[in-house]
């Protein structure tokens, strides 16, 4: 089997689609937060059930992968997700709610530590980052499809958790897909890596300005994804629920478009470049975002947003794989940790949302994440 044979590329690709149920969470916390009657902290603990297990289990994923491949590793990410999306349509209550999206966390960390890897069994280096890219395009337009499922079932059923089942038979497709589908199973040439020697990675100055970067995009992004419902219900008076939780899947269709275009422009424009020119209009657009008082200027900024930084997780990754190409499985497992951003940000911003009285409390800490992607983008890590 070629490496570029599109039989292969096409399950591991949807594998993205999978991936994308875990930005379910951002209007789950709208609807939840109502049906519950949740205070911003304790909403603000959903996002964390999903991303917090990126910091416990990326890196024993990574080793898991080293002994059982990545396929296998792919498929065990994509039972827990099933499990996880199951369960609310058997019992759907605050336990169970919170229960779901641990699941869904712990299949979607493994998900991500292993699919990355195993999209390289199937594509060449020298397309590595397109083609990562290209997975992060499917995964951008699994977001921007939740939201609109979600208020769908909503609105027509009068339950907005009916998703949760939905998903549940695409992962099962998605699985069979995989599972009939030959792929040259990689070869390890070196002795597995320890926790330690993963970790030990970090002593590399580069691996861990690009580990707190991905820290920071997924804060940024989970971030946004929570605080734009919020952002209009709070400044837009007489915005029902389901026309606010939209405002997600306004921000992942801009991300959509924003990732098929950086697809196109990363092989054309130095990488270093692209992301500059990026990173100081996502600036402006923030801190615009702690002041826009009407409908069309908060989407609009939500908008820009999201496009400009729809590839800085596509251009971390890539810059990681290539700055330590032989530690391909154990650079998977560390920078996906950095995706545990998407658990402590959200909680940050919670806090921040209830000192303040509002969200200007929740934007300003994606400010914070901005900044940080602003001085990669000018410092270092892209000067090498």
């Amino acid at each position: 089997m070629t490496k570029n044979n599109t039989i292969a590329v096409l399950p591991v690709l949807f594998g993205f689609f999978i991936m994308g149920f875990c930005d379910l969470v951002g209007i789950s916390v709208t609807y939840a937060r109502e049906q519950f009657q949740w205070g911003e902290t304790q909403a603000g603990l959903l996002p964390s059930m999903v991303f917090l297990w990126f910091l416990v289990l990326s890196i024993p994923t990574a080793m898991l992968m080293d002994k059982i491949g990545r396929k296998k590793t792919v498929l065990a990410g994509m039972l827990f997700t099933f499990a996880g999306m199951l369960l609310p349509f058997v019992l759907f209550n605050e336990s169970t709610c919170y229960l779901a999206f641990a699941f869904l966390g712990i299949g979607n960390t493994v998900l991500q530590v292993s699919l990355n890897p195993l999209l390289t069994n199937v594509v060449n280096g020298e397309r590595l980052t397109s083609s990562l890219n290209t997975g992060q395009l499917i995964k951008a337009l699994s977001s921007f499809l939740g939201p609109i499922l979600a208020g769908y079932c909503s609105v027509t059923f009068g339950r907005w958790e009916l998703v949760f089942p939905l998903y549940a038979a695409i992962t099962c497709l998605s699985s069979l897909w995989l599972i009939l589908t030959p792929i040259q199973q990689e070869k390890s040439e070196t002795i597995s890596s320890s926790f330690g020697q993963i970790l030990g990675l970090l002593g590399d100055r580069t691996i861990l300005f690009l580990f707190l970067g991905i820290l920071c995009i997924v804060g940024l992004d989970v971030g946004m994804n929570i605080v734009t419902p919020k952002l209009l219900l709070e400044r837009i008076p007489g915005t029902g629920i389901e026309a606010a939780g939209y405002g997600s899947s306004w921000y992942f269709a801009a991300r959509t478009i924003g990732t098929a275009c950086g697809a196109f422009l990363l092989i054309r424009i130095p990488e270093k470049i692209f992301f500059r020119i990026n990173m100081v209009i996502a600036i402006l657009a923030v801190t615009a975002l702690l002041f826009a008082g009407s409908r069309f200027l908060i989407l609009g900024l939500v908008c820009v947003v999201a496009f400009t930084c729809s590839s800085v997780f596509a251009i971390f990754y890539s810059m990681a794989l290539k700055a330590r190409p032989e530690k391909a499985n154990e650079i998977s497992g560390l920078m996906i940790t950095g995706v545990s951003g998407g658990a402590f940000f959200p909680f940050l911003m919670g806090i921040a949302a209830d000192a303040t009285g509002n969200q200007t409390g929740s934007v300003g800490v994606v400010l914070l994440t901005a900044f940080y992607l602003f001085y990669c983008a000018f410092g270092s890590v892209c000067k090498k």
